[in-house]
């Protein structure tokens, strides 16, 4: 369960922009949120809609020097990351927000024992001596369910499944005992039943560590077991945040609503078909000026072609950016 208390992470006003050959994307739109210290938030949306692009922007990973990023403030620690050195971010980067990428297969380095990538960043970060960093590495091995930790510290990344290398991903973001932990999609490209075993491990992780977490996945299934709360994005902006429960009992953005139908329902009839959201995400190639979503959008009306609508409070902790009222029917007021 989250925690009370000031936010551990805030963000205002996300933007970022991509320069390519077809001109500026606009991958993420003004993007807002907070998290708070112990709490578990889900991002979810289909792929395209700027879930792993903004945690990204947030900590200088994406590595281009296409990419224009700017924003209000992104508060961490004291620290507005958008406005600090490069030395300063790298700093931040496992010591202070640790980050599990989505596929564990190509994440670690062939060509380096895997006790040597986890004692990387505690010999950087912390300062730790090669005997206490090895020590640490085989702790945080064993903290993950990785058997017989001390001896596996080298072997290769080949020598490991699926499964366990992301374990050992996991252990990696977790070395510098981080506040935040970014979880991008860590179970997509594993089995059902190793992605069951790596849901259980974070949960068992986050009691443990009492850290936040921010859970990106396409995956509404897996958010409404492990979420206290839930950030919907479409087009690179933040179309609906609620309470786990909430969000799913009464969906409010026409989008979450689709995206929940998309869902198999286990206790439907055999015959039923599943619902797919037709068309496609837009291509941000301007800033929004009218509502990303209502070329698919079964309520779109005049006003969502002329205006972007913005987030709108509806409940406890719930927000929409919407202009249609899914108690009426019909069009909010002006």
């Amino acid at each position: 369960m989250s925690e009370s208390g000031a936010a551990v992470l805030e963000v205002k006003d996300l933007k970022t922009v991509f320069e390519t050959g077809l001109g500026a994307i606009h991958a993420v739109n003004s993007v807002s949120f907070d998290l708070k210290p112990g709490e578990l938030l889900g991002v979810v949306g289909e792929s395209g809609s700027g879930k792993s692009v903004t945690m990204m922007s947030l900590i200088g990973l994406l590595g281009s020097t296409s990419a224009i990023i700017e924003g209000a403030h992104v508060n961490f620690d004291g620290k507005d990351l958008l406005r600090v050195s490069e030395d300063e971010l790298r700093a931040v980067r496992g010591a202070g927000i640790g980050f599990v990428f989505q596929d564990p297969m190509t994440s670690l380095n062939p060509v380096f024992t895997v006790g040597y990538q986890l004692m990387e960043p505690l010999r950087n970060h912390m300062g730790l001596t090669r005997a206490a960093a090895k020590k640490r590495a085989a702790e945080l091995l064993d903290l993950v369910g990785i058997a017989d930790a001390t001896r596996r510290l080298s072997d290769y990344p080949h020598q490991f499944s699926g499964g366990m290398r992301q374990r050992v991903m996991i252990a990696m973001a977790l070395a510098c005992d981080p506040k935040v932990l970014i979880a991008d999609e860590p179970t997509t490209a594993l089995d059902v039943t190793i992605q069951a075993q790596i849901l259980e491990l974070m949960k068992e992780l986050r009691k443990k560590l009492g850290m936040a977490i921010i859970w990106i996945t396409h995956d509404l299934g897996v958010i409404a077991g492990i979420a206290d709360r839930v950030m919907v994005m479409y087009g690179g902006q933040v179309v609906e945040q609620a309470p786990v429960a909430d969000l799913f009992k009464h969906p409010q953005h026409p989008y979450t609503r689709a995206l929940l139908q998309t869902v198999p329902n286990i206790r439907g009839s055999r015959a039923e078909r599943l619902r797919v959201i037709k068309g496609q995400p837009p291509i941000l190639l301007s800033t929004p000026r009218q509502c990303s979503y209502h070329a698919r959008c079964t309520h779109a009306f005049e006003r969502c072609l002329r205006e972007d609508p913005k987030r709108l409070n509806v409940g406890q902790g719930h927000d929409v950016a919407c202009f249609w009222d899914p108690a009426t029917g019909e069009p909010r007021d002006e």
